[in-house]
């Protein structure tokens, strides 16, 4: 009786640490345009133009709003670790090039070699300037805003003491 109480203690540790385990996975995502090598193949300059291009291929992810006509299909993949910030670990971007009768002018394939990395300073953002103690940021306007004598409303709601025009 002891050895089967201890064989489904066991057990039911086992499967609370699998379940545990399993909880500690990367998230990995697909998100934009699934590239299929043989369609994209199957796209040939010179022959195809924009209607077989989008029967083939899809509406594309976006489309050039300057200089040469062109489709772009973008495709990235993602991993997340458990309370992570996601990151890209692949990223293609292909461009369709039209001429200006329509037809498909070239094929271009990009990579993660043209993702530019940046990595901010999390310290603190320089700016130009006086450097504010935390306290002048904080009564730092008081007075300065509605005092009276310096222009606000008066008594009679004229805006000002003075005889001119916009009472100076």
């Amino acid at each position: 009786m002891q050895a089967s109480g201890r064989r489904n203690r066991r057990l039911a540790a086992i499967a609370g640490l699998a379940m545990l385990a399993s909880g500690c996975t990367a998230i990995h995502d697909h998100r934009g345009f699934v590239i299929d090598q043989q369609l994209v193949d199957s796209v040939q300059p010179g022959v195809d133009n924009r209607t077989s291009v989008e029967r083939t291929l899809g509406r594309p992810t976006f489309a050039s709003q300057f200089g040469d006509p062109a489709w772009y299909y973008v495709s990235v993949d993602t991993r997340q670790l458990p309370f992570g910030a996601p990151h890209t670990t692949q990223e293609t971007v292909l461009r369709v090039r039209f001429d200006t009768a329509g037809n498909v002018a070239g094929i271009d394939r990009a990579g993660m070699q043209h993702v530019v990395r940046i990595h901010a300073n999390r310290n603190f953002t320089p700016t130009l300037g006086h450097k504010r103690s935390f306290l002048e940021g904080l009564f730092g306007n008081i007075g300065s805003v509605g005092a009276a004598g310096l222009g606000g409303p008066t008594p009679d709601n004229t805006g000002g003491g003075g005889t001119g025009p916009n009472g100076s």
